[in-house]
């Protein structure tokens, strides 16, 4: 089974309008209608605005990769 996603803004409650789908004439197709659910959106922004307070640190700035990689296997290795 192909998977396509696409997001689209309802205008028409009445009617949603799906163009350029990467599916030929004819081809049968399921589709499921999953609306945003405010909340996570909100969510997602406050992680996203955390998560660049965070990399703007100096601690931050001054860490290296080999730096992440060492950490990475010391928390791999249960230490």
């Amino acid at each position: 089974m192909k998977a396509y996603r696409t997001y689209l803004t309802i205008k028409d409650p009445k009617q949603v309008v799906l163009s350029d789908v990467p599916f030929r004439p004819g081809q049968q197709v399921e589709i499921v209608v999953l609306a945003a659910d405010e909340d996570n959106l909100a969510r997602v922004r406050e992680l996203k605005d955390l998560l660049r307070a965070t990399q703007s640190l100096p601690q931050a700035q001054a860490l290296t990769e080999d730096d992440i990689m060492r950490e990475v296997e010391v928390y791999r290795s249960g230490q």
